[in-house]
């Protein structure tokens, strides 16, 4: 009999701010966080829409991303800690990101023959910021990097609740990071057809919208903490599931099959039906392929009154970032009583939340799809 895994602490530093406050308080106003910023237009000399993570942080823990890693792993800690949580023994640490850290490999890169000092170069080995929350917190759990591309977060918290419901570990943080908005990355990705810079995110980006053309590309560092023990937690993860299209390595499957049996697992091993559940969290990038997906999702396995919405024309889409970004919401949403979602600019599904609302009784199922095939979906029940 597996136990009730809950969530109860979350740390996030993300373009509106370092915080899960600033996070709470840009979704709560409706206002995108991205800036028109110098560089990133069609040309080096244009700017274009990004959403990046300003500085911040503590000097001594070394690279923005070590910073921003570090600063939304405590903040969860220190939540959690307020709301009755007590790290057992093993405490493990899931770290999940794509090419998250960008700006320091492209300074190593740029030295050329030139060697970086050996404390900047160790600094930016994925392992060091983990290695400093372990040895900051005296954990001694089991620890990992992962990655499903956009749908790592999901995956992090799915491989926490196995840790936990397998005896493995007492406690998990699971913290993805993605500071990767480079001009040659967010370039490469509108030259590929889904990042949009040349005009402001509600206009670019309207997931379940006509004339929606794709994603702000945008920057996060989220954390959670996850335990089996009682605690003032957010919300309960009662399940999920993963599969992969095996399709394209960047177009999803136009037989949505795969992506639909995402779906109904999770349900599946949630022990919860498709009626049980009030809201789709969708990762709604705005691109046609994952409007069509998701679309078909809701109308194959949920009921009319399921509605759906997506944060990322607020958010803006940061990679691995993404999908605990919009599970950390998810849990906001149930403490502040508002599901913050965008108001809609153009004709839409008719499932489609109509803008910001009190939310009403029902479990949150949240999809993410990362590129290459992963699709992975979670059940979250919030009191």
């Amino acid at each position: 009999m597996r136990s009730k895994t809950d969530i109860c602490g979350i740390g996030a530093v993300t373009a509106y701010g370092w915080g899960r406050e600033s996070l709470w308080e840009g979704l709560a106003s409706g206002v995108p966080c991205a800036h028109f910023t110098d560089g990133f237009g069609e040309t080096p000399d244009l700017p274009g829409w990004v959403a990046h993570i300003a500085e911040g942080g503590k000097a001594r823990d070394g690279s923005l991303h070590a910073r921003a890693l570090l600063a939304a792993a405590r903040e969860a800690i220190e939540d959690a800690g307020s709301r009755g949580w007590t790290p057992g023994r093993r405490v493990g640490v899931i770290s999940g990101g794509v090419r998250e850290d960008l700006r320091t490999w492209d300074r190593l890169t740029e030295l050329g023959e030139q060697l970086m000092y050996r404390r900047e170069f160790i600094g930016m080995m994925p392992s060091t910021p983990i290695a400093t929350l372990m040895s900051e917190f005296g954990f001694h759990g089991p620890s990992m990097a992962t990655s499903a591309m956009c749908a790592t977060g999901s995956a992090a918290v799915l491989t926490a609740k196995m840790w936990l419901d397998a005896d493995m570990a007492d406690d998990v943080v699971v913290v993805t990071t993605d500071l990767s908005a480079t001009r040659p990355m967010v370039r490469n990705f509108v030259h590929c057809g889904v990042a949009i810079t040349d005009v402001p995110p509600l206009e670019a980006c309207r997931p379940f919208q006509e004339g929606t053309r794709g994603f702000t590309f945008s920057e996060a560092a989220v954390a959670v903490v996850l335990t089996q023990k009682k605690t003032d937690s957010y919300a309960t993860l009662r399940g999920g599931a993963m599969t992969h299209e095996a399709h394209n390595a960047m177009a999803l499957d136009p037989d949505s099959t795969t992506a639909i049996e995402a779906v109904t697992s999770a349900l599946e091993n949630a022990a919860a039906a498709p009626s049980d559940v009030r809201y789709l969290n969708a990762h709604g990038t705005g691109t046609k392929h994952c409007h069509r997906t998701e679309s078909q999702i809701l109308e194959a396995v949920f009921p009319g009154e399921t509605e759906i919405y997506s944060i990322k024309p607020l958010t803006g889409h940061s990679q691995s970032g993404s999908a605990l970004t919009e599970i950390a919401t998810v849990c906001l949403a149930a403490e502040r009583d508002l599901v913050p979602a965008p108001k809609p600019v153009a004709d839409g599904h008719p499932r489609l939340m109509d803008g910001p609302s009190r939310p009403e009784s029902g479990l949150t199922v949240k999809t993410s799809i990362g590129m290459g095939g992963y699709v992975a979906a979670v059940v979250l029940e919030t009191v």
